[in-house]
């Protein structure tokens, strides 16, 4: 998105006035690529009913399904791979895209963006691409080998977004643990992090980053979690498994014990640190026994955070030509038992925290509800982790993108409910909309003579 705005492009987020429409897809698992598969085919229907001219496809599916994509689905004018992005703008144009013999796709902070989160909170990616073995995955196969970012892109660009008015960085990619590795650094993320929180600020901010490998959480990152304010006392760090063998065949290695003695060794190095993790269940060969132990495991590590995944049968993944293939009942019967399991230990972690006090970052009205508004602490991740419900202001009604105080009063599952006990921060120019996204452009961006065209970009990914 923006690359198109650079290029003099008008992006809107209705597909009926757009004069081209951008589906970018996912193939990960079946539910995200039947996603992706529907979106293309309600996009096409605006070829005929809407102003569009042009529908371009991109991301993974089309790494999978680019020759499919082009036969089955004559509306598609033009595809668009993970690692061809450089092309966008021709292809929406209509033009033949210049070839890039450099080297695989990856943004820098030079790279004009188009955020769509809103003002106060904003992602990083610091690597692409991934080199783990992992039989279940995919990704390597269309995001290709890992290769980091420069250290100073991701400074210059961290620098630029606290200047303004983001309070919370979110480092990304498919192994942020490995960052560096490919440059010959060592602990190549805990510089990172320790030069990120250096940053000055005139207002408190918050680093975190998502997505560790768990053996490359090392001595030396949590220590630097520890030390730095700014970095949020949060690890995410899928596992996967506890068992042995399920893990042996999934080529991660490890079992739960090394995982308990790994957890105990981040909670004793950072105090009051949220750990979030996933599992997959119903991987190829997984027996009662495996599954029992894997929860037998969630129950002894009593993550803060749990996310579980049915096995998908990817025909492309290592797994898929595994014996010992799950039916759907009993995978769904698993997970439903693992959820059970950890929304119990949810229940009583967030029940730990009533009276406590913690900074919160105040997100707007919440989406249930009008009467409430909706923030996270540090502990909540965007997106992916429960919100905290804030019922009564305190000395001002809060703002978006504030940094506030709250006193936790009640909980549940796994949201937190509670109250504003702070004056709040010196009010904003109110010309400025802290909700709204916004654009960052390069300093040498200058629009091509085209005529502007209206896009409509529909993400599935």
């Amino acid at each position: 998105m923006g690359q198109l705005v650079s290029d003099g492009h008008e992006l809107t987020p209705q597909p009926a006035e757009a004069d081209v429409i951008v589906v970018n897809t996912c193939s990960f698992i079946d539910p995200a690529k039947q996603e992706s598969v529907d979106t293309i085919l309600e996009m096409a229907e605006y070829k005929k009913s809407g102003k569009a001219q042009r529908l371009v496809v991109a991301g993974c599916l089309v790494e999978r399904y680019r020759q499919d994509i082009q036969r089955n689905i004559p509306e598609v004018d033009a595809v668009l791979g993970t690692n061809e992005l450089d092309k966008i703008t021709s292809l929406c144009e209509g033009l033949e895209p210049k070839a890039n013999p450099i080297e695989p796709y990856l943004y820098h902070d030079l790279t004009a963006r188009v955020f769509t989160t809103p003002r106060h909170s904003a992602y990083i990616k610091i690597a692409e691409g991934c080199d783990h073995p992992c039989t279940f995955c995919i990704i390597p196969q269309f995001r290709g080998k890992f290769r980091s970012r420069r250290f100073e892109s991701v400074v210059a660009e961290a620098t630029r977004l606290f200047a303004m008015g983001v309070r919370e960085i979110n480092l990304i990619g498919q192994d942020t643990t490995c960052y560096g590795e490919d440059f010959g650094m060592k602990d190549g993320l805990a510089q990172l992090l320790a030069r990120l929180a250096q940053i000055e600020t005139d207002v408190p901010k918050w680093v975190r980053f998502l997505y560790a490998y768990p053996n490359r959480v090392t001595q030396r990152l949590l220590d630097t979690i520890a030390e730095h304010e700014a970095l949020v006392k949060y690890i995410d760090i899928p596992l996967q498994h506890a068992s042995a063998p399920v893990l042996k065949r999934m080529k991660r290695g490890a079992h739960g014990d090394i995982f308990l003695k790994l957890i105990e060794r981040i909670r004793a190095t950072i105090p009051g640190v949220a750990i979030r993790t996933s599992m997959i269940v119903g991987f190829p060969g997984e027996n009662e026994q495996d599954f029992e132990e894997l929860c037998g495991f969630i129950e002894a590590a009593r993550f803060d955070r749990l996310g579980v995944f049915s096995y998908s049968d990817e025909e492309t993944s290592h797994s898929y030509y595994l014996d010992g293939k799950i039916d759907a009942r009993t995978i769904y019967n698993r997970k439903r038992k693992l959820m059970s399991l950890q929304r119990k230990i949810s229940r009583v972690r967030n029940k730990s925290l009533i009276g406590r006090e913690f900074p919160v970052l105040v997100e707007g009205i919440s989406k249930e509800t009008d009467l409430l508004w909706e923030g996270r602490v540090a502990t909540q991740a965007p997106e992916i982790d429960g919100v905290c419900l804030i019922n009564d202001f305190g000395g001002a009604e809060p703002r978006p993108g504030e940094m506030r105080r709250i006193r936790i009063t009640e909980a549940h599952d796994y949201d937190l409910i509670g109250e504003l006990i702070d004056a709040g921060e010196k009010r904003p120019d109110a010309s400025v909309n802290p909700a709204a996204p916004f654009v960052i452009l390069p300093t040498a961006s200058i629009p091509k003579s085209f005529p502007a065209a209206r896009l409509s970009s529909e993400t599935r990914a």
